[in-house]
């Protein structure tokens, strides 16, 4: 309906610029509002107002101008000035309803507004260190990424999705330490964890995978792995800090000592087994993507070189006390960013630069990367170092994920008591999981209610939207149990005479459903759809209550169920979208 408004209007205006009342080039952007007083028409536009300062003209008189020249139309009753210029526009009887008949043709189309025209966006998200399994805090952006995903692709972008795994690095060496002291425990041998080491339950799991595996193979004596490492501090405050980290390194230094060509198996069955893991649990969440990516990749293709040669062609990079800076001061960071320390080894930064680069040379129109809140401040580096290798820094954008917490719990990976995505979706199912991730803006600190996620009740968001469709499909159930008839061309029909208020604002509800589709994809933001699902859902119930659906009026019966059916198919739509489930029953 909106299309063929923007049509008439669009009509209109060409004919007042050949006329001269407006400039030539005067191109406004079509705006129209549902209106809210059914006396105020249907729609209403404030193109008039808009247009008057062109036209050096009052607002009055180009909104005539425009009822003037509006073409002949079968959806529009009538059209009225209003106000200081506004244009009311009157739908007919029939054409008020004509989102219902799109909806029951193919309600996937109908919600499918292409806005995208086919641009390619390259979506990485989660990306979570393959060092321990996936906490709550991650699954919040995973289900965003994925409900985005979907998004995205309902309305015309070309999407692929991506999980960055972050294979290379300190955090592994930390990880295969952790488990290599395990292995060591599990073979009868008395260790000491240390203070920086991953002292989860899930690394004694994986150590004891690994001497099922490859038995005593990489045996050593404790007493003789610790000869040499440095001492380790379980004290608090800077000093302690410092002995902690410098002991951790000269453990690992130790370990890749001892193990020789064997350390890097070791650490590859540690990694291995934690990506499984979190790959496990993201097929259970409904999570997929087209690709995995290994930073450990970048480094052994040459591609952090070839990115960093790229930036000394372009004049970007300069030598200061033995390490490589990135200029990202000059390109809107706040301050230069270090590529290469002076040891020689690459910052986590320089893979990043390499990483998002790679993304560029696929040729794809926008890079959207979905970060941890506790990322801000790195999203000026990364842009300033796009900026400075491609120019394309504007096609680079980042969402980010507020912190979860729960009503029954804390997380953190080294705390050795965090709570897991999967443990969270065995409490709460994985619906609910996924809906209450997606009920709230990105950026909004998210309180995960459990017992509330669990309940059968009208305040648990998505139980409410999935007892809707429920209760539809349990309707016509009931009609066919009791033999009675549903004709919908004859529902449609007595749409018209069946209009009240009730009526009236379901319809509503379900004409906007393209534009709240739109609406949330442009701004990459899932959580409009919920609170678009939830408002129709609501709309629903209210109508339901008030109007016995299974009369024996076959009228009446066939308008009402066939309203029912359409809100049913957008219910299931928007509800798919968000990867979550239309039951049948309940």
């Amino acid at each position: 309906m909106k299309h063929a408004l923007d049509t008439l209007l669009a009509t209109a205006l060409d004919q007042l610029r050949q006329d001269g009342m407006l400039p030539a080039d005067f191109q406004p952007t079509l705006q129209f509002e549902r209106t809210r007083d059914p006396a105020h028409g249907d729609w209403a536009s404030n193109i008039a107002l808009m247009s008057a300062k062109a036209a050096a003209k009052p607002p009055r008189v180009i909104a005539q101008a425009i009822i003037d020249a509006l073409p002949a139309s079968e959806v529009i009753s009538r059209v009225e000035l209003a106000g200081p210029g506004f244009i009311n526009f009157f739908l007919n009887a029939g054409s008020r309803f004509q989102a219902i008949q799109q909806i029951l043709n193919d309600a996937q189309a109908f919600g499918s507004p292409n806005i995208g025209n086919g641009q390619r966006v390259l979506l990485e998200y989660v990306s979570a260190n393959p060092t321990g399994p996936m906490h709550v805090g991650h699954g919040r952006g995973a289900a965003y990424g994925s409900a985005l995903a979907s998004l995205l692709r309902a309305t015309g972008y070309a999407v692929d999705t991506e999980y960055y795994i972050n294979d290379a690095g300190r955090q592994t060496d930390v990880l295969a330490v952790s488990v290599y002291l395990r292995y060591l425990e599990a073979l009868g041998e008395t260790v000491a964890i240390p203070s920086r080491a991953y002292p989860a339950d899930y690394i004694i799991d994986c150590a004891k995978a690994l001497v099922a595996r490859d038995d005593r193979a990489y045996f050593t004596p404790y007493v003789e792995l610790m000869a040499g490492v440095l001492p380790d501090s379980f004290d608090e405050g800077d000093a302690a800090k410092a002995i902690k980290e410098a002991h951790i390194d000269s453990l690992i230094a130790r370990v890749q000592s001892v193990l020789g060509d064997d350390y890097r198996t070791l650490q590859d069955f540690a990694l291995d087994t934690q990506l499984a893991t979190i790959q496990h649990t993201l097929a259970a969440f409904n999570v997929s993507f087209d690709a995995w990516f290994s930073e450990r990749s970048l480094s052994e293709s040459g591609a952090i070189e070839r990115a960093i040669e790229r930036l000394r062609e372009r004049g970007h990079v300069y030598d200061k006390n033995g390490a490589l800076w990135l200029r990202t001061s000059a390109l809107g960071d706040e301050k230069d960013r270090c590529m290469v320390r002076d040891n020689g080894v690459h910052t986590y930064f320089a893979a990043d630069v390499a990483y998002h680069l790679n993304k560029l040379d696929r040729g794809y129109d926008q890079l959207i990367d979905v970060w941890g809140a506790d990322h801000h401040g790195y999203i000026a580096r990364v842009r300033a170092a796009i900026e400075a290798l491609t120019g394309e820094g504007d096609k680079f954008v980042v969402a980010l994920i507020q912190f979860v917490t729960l009503s029954s719990g804390r997380m953190g990976k080294r705390s050795g008591n965090f709570v897991t995505l999967a443990q969270l979706i065995d409490e709460a199912g994985n619906d609910a999981t996924r809906f209450f991730y997606l009920s709230r803006a990105p950026e909004q600190h998210l309180e995960f209610d459990i017992d509330l996620a669990r309940s059968q009740s009208a305040e648990n968001p998505v139980y409410y939207l999935q007892y809707a469709h429920a209760r539809i499909a349990s309707i016509f159930r009931e009609c066919d149990t009791r033999s009675l008839s549903f004709d919908a061309s004859a529902g449609m029909q007595a749409l018209p005479s069946l209009e009240d208020a009730g009526l009236t604002e379901l319809v509503k509800r379900l004409d906007a459903w393209p534009d709240a589709v739109a609406n949330a994809a442009r701004q990459h933001a899932p959580h409009l759809l919920a609170f678009a699902l939830r408002e129709l859902a609501q709309e629903f119930h209210s109508y339901y209550n008030t109007h016995k659906m299974l009369v024996d009026d076959a009228t009446q019966r066939h308008g009402r169920l066939t309203v029912s059916l359409a809100v049913q198919k957008v219910l299931a739509h928007g509800l798919g979208l968000l990867g979550v489930a239309a039951p049948e029953r309940m």
